[in-house]
């Protein structure tokens, strides 16, 4: 029997070295693929048949050189991301919160309108979205990317999905200790909802590093595009700049996995109690 439990567990190791190889591929190509010169990139495409003598690091130090917007691009998707996923975070939270601990008329109905958002394509509403954000002036900026996506239903169903696996006992000891409404929350729930920030926090952060059609169609202005609308604009029908998107492609990467290795020790666990129905 014991035998018999360790051949599994070798083959479930060997399956999962294998599946983990079939995901990496792809990010170990664009790797290996970004000391290659851009026109060998045109020629042959991406392939692992490289001439590692004519390898180098010429992608790079174009990307660093500031001849170029992608560092501007960087910082906005930056700024965008992190003003996104702080607001998105902590708004979601509390209408999570309100679902979870408390009863108050229509609750089943809006939260079931919630669950009809999340059924919504965003390409459906893109028109009215584009409509409303023209008419308070705000096109061509920031918050015109940022204010649609403040209030996620996909984080208010996990945020409420979680809470209610947390006993209202902690609510009731603090009232009686005197604690506010929104002390309990600041101080009792926020502590006890970590895994579930960073859970979500990776999941919102990649959604709003990687959100390419809403930020193209609300920037007109080239410096004020984000990242990814900045590396689809190097190719064109006149040219594709492999030299810099490659590289850029590479150094992309590194937000959302700087997020989910601050966060991993979390994001199990969060997203195992986020399953929890109260």
């Amino acid at each position: 029997m014991k035998k018999k439990s360790m051949t599994l567990s070798v083959l479930l190791f060997v399956f999962f070295v294998i599946v983990a190889g079939i995901t990496l591929l792809p990010l170990i190509l664009l790797l290996v693929s970004s000391f290659r010169p851009g026109s060998d990139l045109m020629r042959y495409g991406l392939n692992f048949n490289i001439d590692w003598a004519a390898a180098n690091l010429d992608n790079y130090k174009l990307l660093f050189s500031g001849q170029n917007n992608y560092f501007n691009w960087y910082k906005n998707s930056l700024i965008i991301t992190v003003v996104q996923l702080v607001l998105a975070l902590f708004l979601s939270a509390c209408v999570g919160y309100g679902f979870a601990m408390y009863e108050f008329k229509m609750k089943n109905l809006l939260f079931g309108c919630v669950l009809l958002v999340m059924m919504i394509p965003t390409e459906v509403i893109i028109l009215p979205l584009y409509r409303l954000i023209i008419n308070m002036g705000i096109m061509d900026s920031m918050w015109g990317i940022i204010l649609p996506y403040l209030v996620v239903p996909m984080l208010i169903f996990f945020f409420r999905q979680y809470l209610s696996g947390i006993p209202k006992d902690f609510l009731d000891a603090a009232r009686v200790d005197g604690c506010t409404e929104y002390g309990i929350f600041a101080r009792i729930m926020i502590p006890l909802m970590k895994p579930s920030f960073a859970a979500m926090g990776i999941y919102q952060g990649m959604q709003s590093w990687n959100n390419f059609l809403w930020p193209m169609i609300v920037m007109r202005t080239q410096s004020k595009i984000t990242l990814p609308v900045g590396l689809q604009s190097l190719m064109s029908p006149y040219g594709n700049n492999y030299d810099i998107l490659i590289a850029g492609s590479c150094f992309a990467i590194l937000p959302i996995l700087i997020l989910f290795v601050c966060f991993q020790s979390y994001f199990i666990e969060g997203m195992t109690a986020g399953g929890v129905k109260g």
